[in-house]
């Protein structure tokens, strides 16, 4: 697929005031969870929420790290997750979960993020037919 990156904004879910923009995100769709660099994310006040979650590196490595709620603006799209506290040598990603809430997914040959269309949703049976 080759790999690219996006502008993102982080903003501080209860005052949206406190916000940083990140020029350079790499969208990496392996990786379930968004992870900001901590000192950004406790620049912009956001908690750590969760502590000690374990996470498997692609080397298979396990590594724990803290997990805030932030919202995740990239264009006119954006969403409130989880993001990671990133230590120093981890990479600044724009993860699949915050894609999902985005509603946008990855065009690989074009190399940058589309709309993802409409939501699924179940159908519901109305009760004279079942």
């Amino acid at each position: 697929m080759g790999t690219f990156s996006v502008g993102c904004k982080v903003e501080n879910s209860v005052d949206r005031s406190r916000h940083v923009k990140l020029p350079r995100m790499l969208v990496d769709t392996g990786s379930e969870y968004t992870w900001v660099p901590a000192a950004v994310l406790e620049k912009i006040g956001i908690a750590r929420e969760k502590k000690d979650v374990e996470f498997m590196m692609a080397n298979g490595q396990r590594i724990t790290r803290s997990v805030g709620f932030a919202i995740i603006r990239v264009e006119k799209s954006f969403t409130i997750d989880e993001v990671v506290f990133g230590e120093k040598g981890d990479l600044l990603l724009l993860g699949a979960r915050s894609l999902e809430g985005l509603k946008l997914a990855v065009d690989p040959r074009r190399k940058k993020l589309v709309a993802a269309g409409p939501l699924p949703a179940a159908h519901a049976i109305p009760a004279a037919a079942r």
